[in-house]
């Protein structure tokens, strides 16, 4: 899939686009601020950077979606990401038959607080299960990224205890290894849709 075919998301007050070249500076900002990445292992330096934004792109290339750049028209041009990956490691939610989706984002602090990666998950949500026809969407965090779990559940999508996972990608014993599993099936979502709409 080329690039200038590759879906744009509107909302309200967001533009989920393709990423451009421009986007680099801002993201590597984002991911070097040890705010931002409380939640993860490590902050990324630039090379990282660049290496995770050609994956983004070739990914988003492959499957038609992935974690969209965020711009906030009129504000600013770049603010993070939002969007669905399909995860790449071995966790006992991801060895079901159907292919597992997730739902995230990653956001610089000066723009938390304003109800973007709500509104901008919503709209993947909407994306994932109308146009993707997915019949599930998952969501997982660090037990200790509360901000994050209560995005979560303004979106509608559950928590069972049982679904709480050790990430394999995270080093045996490290404070980040435990992670909340959230849901939401497609039936679940058509329903508060229909409620909101």
């Amino acid at each position: 899939m080329q690039t200038d075919t590759l879906p744009t998301l509107k909302t309200e007050r967001l533009i989920l686009r393709p990423w451009r070249d421009a986007d680099i500076e801002p993201f590597a900002a984002l991911n070097a601020d040890l705010v931002v990445m409380e939640h993860f292992p490590a902050i990324q330096t630039r090379a990282e950077t660049e290496t995770a934004m050609a994956r983004i792109r070739q990914e988003m290339a492959k499957h038609g979606f992935g974690w969209w750049a965020v711009e906030v028209p009129g504000v600013a041009p770049f603010i993070g990401f939002i969007g669905l990956w399909a995860p790449n490691f071995d966790a006992p939610f991801t060895s079901v038959q159907d292919p597992i989706v997730e739902i995230g984002w990653r956001l610089a602090k000066e723009h938390w607080g304003k109800g973007y990666a709500t509104e901008g998950a919503r709209e993947c949500l909407r994306f994932g299960f109308q146009d993707l026809g997915l019949r599930e969407i998952v969501s997982f965090t660090t037990t200790t990224n509360t901000p994050s779990q209560k995005v979560m559940q303004r979106l509608g999508m559950t928590h069972d205890p049982a679904d709480d996972f050790d990430h394999p990608k995270v080093a045996r014993g490290h404070r980040l290894e435990r992670h909340v599993l959230y849901r939401m099936r497609r039936d679940n979502w058509a329903v508060r849709a229909d409620l909101a709409g």
